[in-house]
């Protein structure tokens, strides 16, 4: 049974042909993908357990976890979802975007099982030691701030991890040198240019890591006698912060990817989307600098030239592909005959295929909710109102759970249609569970951002809304809206659950079929048109556009405003 998902009808040379991609696809790729696909799918099902304790927690009402248990079971939720459940898809990605896209064999394929191996193991340890963690030391959370004393198994496992995913990676760089040195020349696919970029920004995020878990193991062995705080958290930073621009690039690449499948989408200008991949490169990992504006360490011009003017270069890119996939979207459905009116692009497209739902819930959650708020809260004075409280967890659950994860989510869908080749089980629930998990995240994120911006409330202790413990000040002002966010956590995590469900049963229990019409709902549509895609009307972006805008600048206005309350500006 289980030998069967890794079998599909190969040539005899190990290759097939994917009747919806029309890629060449050889085994020694796809199974790959699928071990650490489904290795991705076991951490988010061991994260989003452990999110039920923290959700009780937060919601005072309930009040489940002590402050012992609460931190290890954050520390459990953190590491598990930001961490293992996106890593083991994006090494997934990185040989979708390299070998699986170029139609290549998977380069040495016995360094593949080994990272993933190693990975595996640092997972693991990582798992025991937050688990088993007793004083003196300290659950460590996803900061794992020293001098606070984790477990040398910690960062003995993070370290494992961090090599495991460098080794693992291996094979994709190897792929993309056989492309240039044997192949026909030209320019990478656009997918796999976007998958190169990516790993540009993970080799940095993981040495990083490397560098300073090492540095913390030394020192929780006692072989250095002393840690600097000071040079932990700035190196820190550059995983810390990294590893979330390794998921926004995946994210972005794979939007690319699914929207062209499932949405007929075309890419207007490459060398455009291939500028705003480039300017990720430069400048997208000193968004880092937000994490340390209240750092007294660091100088006021350093502050100021990354929170702001090196910062927008990173903003730039992702307002290029904020425009450039819902053009494409527009423009390639126009270009076939499926875009009436001002949105008949948008309203006719296949909304009941989970795997185009959740790619554009991304798109439209991340730039609306996770987007906007990430580049307000970097700013440098607006910083000060966000960082602390739990408005930083509505931004990075903006970011991570509605735009990368909904977007992972409709990645493995589609690796269930088109790669295990299994119907969906419990048809109506998977296409509906894009919208239930979208609808439910989104209203327990904009909770925290509310309950941390009006409120002030902060982010790293158990129990605040009733008491601050050994202070007498209240923040019990915030409990309505603690009442709302309660609720719709854990609506969110069954909507989540309801996700596992339907793509373990699937994987499992589906019938085998290939993908059909059900995948690819516009296949054998031809265009009416010669035109270059760029020739067709794209109104109804520009108008969604407009709306982002004010979108931005509503925002913008209103934190100004609530800063100027805290300092008191004017009479």
């Amino acid at each position: 049974m289980i030998f069967d998902l890794f079998d599909n009808d190969y040539d005899e040379d190990g290759f097939r042909t994917c009747n919806v991609t029309g890629m060449s696809i050889h085994r020694s790729v796809e199974n790959p993908v699928k071990v650490f696909g489904l290795t991705a799918v076991v951490a988010l099902v061991v994260g989003g357990f452990f999110a039920i304790g923290v959700a009780l927690t937060r919601w005072e009402f309930v009040g489940l976890l002590g402050p012992e248990e609460f931190y290890r079971w954050l520390s459990l939720h953190a590491w598990n979802l930001l961490i293992f459940w996106m890593v083991f898809m994006e090494i997934a990605i990185l040989y979708v975007g390299g070998p699986m896209v170029l139609g290549r064999r998977l380069p040495i394929p016995k360094i593949a099982k080994v990272g993933w191996g190693t990975m595996v193991t640092g997972a693991l340890v990582i798992n025991y030691a937050i688990w088993t963690t007793e004083a003196p030391n300290q659950a460590p959370l996803l900061t794992s701030y020293a001098p606070l004393p984790s477990s040398p198994y910690f960062y003995a496992g993070a370290i494992i991890f961090i090599l495991g995913s460098v080794v693992a990676a291996l094979p994709f760089f190897v792929s993309l040198w056989q492309e240039k040195s044997w192949g026909e020349g030209g320019s990478l696919p656009l997918v796999t240019f976007g998958a190169f970029v990516t790993s540009i920004i993970a080799v940095e995020a993981l040495l990083g890591g490397l560098a300073v878990m090492v540095y913390a193991f030394l020192w929780r062995i006692e072989i250095l006698e002393s840690i600097d705080a000071a040079v932990y958290r700035q190196v820190f930073w550059i995983i810390g912060h990294g590893t979330q621009q390794i998921n926004l690039v995946a994210m972005v690449t794979v939007w690319y990817f699914l929207t062209h499948i499932v949405g007929g989408a075309e890419v207007v200008s490459e060398k455009v989307s291939r500028t705003a991949f480039v300017l990720y490169i430069f400048f997208i990992n000193l968004g880092a600098a937000h994490h340390l504006l209240s750092d007294p360490v660091v100088s006021i011009s350093w502050r100021i030239w990354n929170a702001s003017y090196a910062f927008y270069g990173a903003t730039l890119a992702s307002l290029i592909h904020a425009f450039a996939i819902p053009a494409g979207i527009e423009a390639g459905r126009r270009r076939r005959g499926k875009g009436g009116g001002l949105f008949g692009w948008l309203t006719n497209a296949p909304w009941k295929n989970p795997v185009f739902s959740a790619t554009i819930f991304s798109i439209i959650l991340f730039g609306f909710v996770g987007g906007i708020t990430g580049v307000v809260m970097g700013q440098v004075q607006l910083n000060m109102t966000w960082v602390r409280t739990l408005a930083t967890v509505g931004h990075f659950h903006g970011t991570v759970a509605l735009g990368t994860t909904i977007a992972f989510m409709g990645l493995v869908y589609f690796v269930i249609r088109t790669m295990f080749m299994r119907e969906f089980r419990f048809g109506r629930l998977a296409s509906l569970q894009p919208y239930l998990y979208a609808a439910t995240m989104t209203a327990a994120t904009l909770m925290l951002m509310y309950i941390g911006l009006l409120y002030g409330v902060p982010r790293r202790i158990h129990s605040v809304v009733r008491d601050i413990p050994g202070t007498d000040f209240s923040l019990s002002a915030a409990e309505p809206l603690m009442m709302i966010f309660g609720p719709f956590a854990l609506l969110a995590i069954i909507s989540g659950a309801a996700f596992v469900v339907v793509a373990l049963a699937s994987v499992l229990f589906g019938e085998r079929k290939l993908p059909g019409s059900d995948l690819v709902p516009d296949e054998g549509v031809e265009f009416e048109s010669d035109e270059p895609v760029h020739k067709f009307d794209m109104r109804g972006t520009f108008v969604i556009t407009l709306i982002f805008l004010g979108a931005f600048i509503v925002v913008y206005i209103a934190n100004w405003y609530l800063l100027s309350q805290l300092w008191s500006i004017g009479p």
